[in-house]
């Protein structure tokens, strides 16, 4: 059975996360949630609040984590997903995180982003010459990092798929099986 890699922290957005996360299961996936620690993973629920000039943000579930960073074996995963929220912001400072997302777009295996979690692989320089989605207001960060932004609900750049933000699931979820199916049935062949 394929096994995806779900990398996250505190402050990961809820729908970002466990749309993906329920998705690649339903998909006959295995997934492993990482994060910095055991301790499960408290994820934010982020509004658009017509009074506020950003969205607002307030705790939402907690996730269980099934393999801190620093234990993260990367050939045992056959894909990688990074939700958005606030989480990306400061799981890209992690060396671990580093050596797992870098491990990924070596190896050219499966890679999903979703809304700020582009912000991951941008800060190493891994988005340069690729096409990607993400949460809007980030579009210079990965215009800097290199990428070229596609404002669509599922963008696909080879190995490669992204999108805004959790208003895009239906697509998003779609194009991820795609290529994560793609990945694997083209290394079984």
């Amino acid at each position: 059975m394929p096994r995806a890699l779900l990398l996250t922290g505190d402050a990961a957005e809820e729908l970002d996360t466990m749309y993906p996360y329920y998705r690649v299961q339903e998909g006959g996936w295995d997934v492993d949630v990482s994060s910095r620690t055991m301790r499960d993973v408290q994820l934010v629920i982020h509004e658009f609040d017509p009074g506020s000039d950003a969205y607002v943000e307030k705790n939402g579930r907690k996730l269980p984590v099934n393999v801190p960073w620093a234990e993260v074996d990367v050939e045992r995963y056959d894909a990688l997903i990074i939700p958005g929220g606030r989480a990306p912001e400061w799981i890209r400072v992690d060396a671990d995180v580093r050596r797992i997302t870098e491990h990924f777009f070596a190896r050219n295996l499966p890679i999903a982003l979703v809304c700020h979690g582009a912000q991951v692989p941008a800060v190493y320089g891994l988005l340069k010459g690729r096409k990607t989605a993400c949460f809007p207001p980030i579009t210079g960060d990965m215009e800097n990092a290199g990428a070229t932004v596609i404002d669509a609900p599922d963008v696909v750049d080879g190995n490669l798929v992204s999108c805004r933000g959790w208003p895009d699931m239906p697509q998003f979820g779609r194009a991820m099986m795609e290529v994560f199916s793609k990945s694997v049935n083209s290394a079984s062949a």
